[in-house]
């Protein structure tokens, strides 16, 4: 006896469900993708799926109509032997069971004892915790690097296990994936290059990058993140090594947000590069010619987003450190089209926004008191403007989100670039920066002038903050710490935000010996927390983007929303800020501890959710249509996201019946 049943899902997929009831050693299949209605297909369909293909485990029961399990999505694997041990997706290792060994030729190819999970993980942190000490290649290969090839090559092998071990110890392994040693892979990409991961699509592909996104095997991507290596952190140009900033940003994407690692897509756009040495490397991998400009450049990016959201048209697009030039032009050209965002500009922008809103609170005030805080920014680049954007919306929107409101948000703001305090007296202001030069007039009142130093800056207008975006590391020296005693406020706070860690604006143990112990310290990259003395802890809070990206990326997936909001991207900040209690906040913690980053992300993004629906933007996913999202409380939105969320799990291949 088989039963089969067709549905037809929103998205104009068709789902077949074929379940066997005779004595077969396969009890339930699942077979989901584009099939063709013909009669007499379905049984030799299932001859082929009976004798040819192995599956992951069926759906689990739902609970309520909206709940689904990420991760268990059923998939055919039309692959045996050394096929399947060298697919990083589908590969287990030594913990293939007896039954799938022999159904799927593995028999001979794997030492005979079947391993769990948990005895494979702790035979690779054995072996992991060894490396760290000997796999040393001299002062270039520094410990950190030495970690990520270890890492690296259990992703090349062993994707699922991969994972479980980042996720158990995100804490540790964030900073080895992303930032900071993701700038040291990014710097040595070219020479430690060994597998393909993520596509490249160059000046050299125009007219053809249709075609080449059908190149990826996957028909789903949910995430790309993208970038042309024009700005990679802090260290500049580095062309088409800056491939690594896109695979580490998706790792925690997968880690931190629970998107399918099968679903995402790190991509390189090679534009060519203006970094001399790169451009005179013969064994540099990316195109030796200088970038192109102009509209030469925005014909290579407009192609490639057609191309991406031809084949897949509700993918998330994650622009990654493009230079300042671009950043703001490229969001603007496209975030009313495509489901896009910039997080150098808006991902930075709002974990700064929810420190800002944590110093608040960690100086004893309501957050509604954010528009009375005086702050100086060092740094007027793409992330810099990004967060007075930002600041500046927040503060509008607390004074009454009027005319008058935004005028009075901008004069909370003073604005240090490399040439000095931004005023409208100078010859040439970036267009983006320009709302935030100060009137000369109003600076001569406060002692100041155009191009005035930043300690000259502190000195006067005495800020409640010092924020650092400039990418200069050592900026906030002696004497610009010096001065901050003098501030008005009774907490001051100091933020040195860029990336990686040598390009810190301070330490927080320069910022603790010599601002004082009662200071709010925050940092881009990680630090360890200062010993004061007594007992007491000078905390070291890493204000990290990936606080709110996977958030953001994983609650617009899952409200399908057409466009990725300002409202979106400021509920995702909001809820940072209010998620540390009142008692971590008064000991001077007002970013939470990234090992629970995944709770972190399940928050943001039901915020966002919630928010996309209040906008009217929601459009639903998958079996959760508008409709339905419209009648979820608070509590089920956050329970849809977490079932959504897809976790490390080897899938069950070949089933065998009791």
């Amino acid at each position: 006896m088989q039963k089969i049943d067709w549905r037809e899902n929103r998205r104009g997929t068709n789902s077949m469900r074929i379940t066997i009831s005779t004595l077969s050693q396969i009890s339930t299949i699942f077979f989901t993708g584009k099939t063709e209605r013909k009669n007499g297909a379905s049984s030799s369909l299932l001859r082929r799926l009976k004798h040819n293909s192995f599956l992951c485990n069926p759906l689990n029961a739902q609970t309520r109509s909206f709940t689904t399990t990420e991760g268990h999505r059923p998939i055919i694997v039309h692959k045996r032997s050394l096929d399947i041990l060298h697919d990083p997706w589908f590969n287990k290792g030594t913990a293939f069971t007896m039954t799938e060994r022999d159904r799927l030729d593995l028999r001979g190819l794997l030492p005979p004892n079947v391993m769990s999970t948990e005895q494979q993980i702790k035979r690779f942190m054995v072996d992991l915790k060894r490396l760290q000490v000997q796999a040393r290649d001299g002062p270039s290969d520094p410990y950190a690097l030495a970690k990520w090839r270890i890492l690296n090559r259990l992703h090349d092998r062993n994707e699922t296990m991969y994972y479980k071990v980042l996720i158990a110890n995100i804490e540790e392994y964030a900073p080895i994936v992303y930032t900071p040693t993701v700038g040291l892979v990014c710097q040595n990409y070219s020479g430690l290059f060994r597998r393909p991961r993520g596509m490249y699509f160059s000046a050299e592909d125009r007219g053809e990058m249709m075609s080449m996104v059908y190149n990826w095997p996957a028909d789903q991507v949910d995430m790309i993140v993208v970038t042309d290596g024009s700005r990679i952190l802090g260290l500049g140009d580095l062309g088409i090594q800056g491939i690594g900033i896109a695979i580490g940003k998706l790792d925690l994407y997968v880690a931190a947000a629970g998107i399918n690692p099968q679903r995402v897509l790190p991509v390189m756009i090679d534009v060519g590069t203006n970094n001399e040495k790169l451009l005179k490397d013969p064994l540099y991998l990316g195109l030796q010619k200088n970038r192109l400009d102009g509209d030469e450049y925005l014909a290579v990016i407009d192609e490639f987003m057609e191309a991406v959201f031809t084949r897949w048209p509700h993918v998330i697009v994650q622009f990654e450190d493009f230079q300042s030039k671009w950043a703001f032009k490229l969001l603007q050209r496209y975030r009313n089209t495509y489901r896009m965002f910039n997080d150098d500009v808006q991902g930075t922008a709002g974990v700064a926004i929810a420190g800002l809103l944590g110093a608040v609170r960690a100086q004893g005030r309501p957050m509604i008191d954010f528009p009375k805080q005086k702050i100086v920014v060092a740094g007027a680049g793409s992330a810099g403007i990004g967060v007075l954007n930002d600041a500046r919306k927040t503060m509008a929107r607390m004074l009454g989100n009027n005319e008058s409101a935004f005028e009075s948000a901008l004069r909370q703001f003073w604005v240090v670039d490399a040439n000095g305090l931004i005023t409208d007296e100078r010859e040439y202001i970036d267009p983006e920066a320009r709302p935030f030069a100060r009137k000369i007039k109003e600076i001569h009142r406060q002692g100041l002038s155009e191009a005035a130093s930043l300690v000259e800056v502190v000195k006067q207008i005495k800020p409640d903050v010092l924020l650092g975006l400039s990418a200069v590391g050592g900026l906030f020296s002696k004497e610009v710490l010096e001065a901050l005693k003098g501030s008005t406020s009774t907490r001051p706070a100091i933020f040195a935000m860029s990336n990686p860690t040598k390009n810190a604006e301070c330490t927080p143990e320069e910022a603790f010996s010599i601002v004082g112990d009662n200071i709010i310290f925050a940092s881009g990259s990680p630090f360890n927390d200062v010993d004061l003395g007594n007992g007491h802890i000078g905390h070291c809070n890493q204000g990290n983007n990936m606080y709110l990206f996977p958030g953001i990326g994983l609650g617009t997936l899952l409200s399908g929303s057409r466009i990725i909001s300002d409202g979106m991207l400021q509920a995702a900040a909001e809820c940072l800020a209010a998620y540390m209690t009142e008692e971590d906040v008064a000991k001077g913690i007002i970013y939470p501890s990234i090992s629970s980053i995944r709770d972190i992300t399940k928050q943001v993004a039901a915020a966002v959710i919630k928010e996309a629906i209040e906008e009217d933007l929601a459009e639903g996913y998958r079996e959760m249509d508008a409709r339905e999202l419209q009648k979820l409380n608070e509590e089920e939105i956050v329970e849809y996201v977490k079932n959504n969320m897809w976790s490390p799990e080897y899938p069950t291949l070949v089933y065998k019946q009791d």
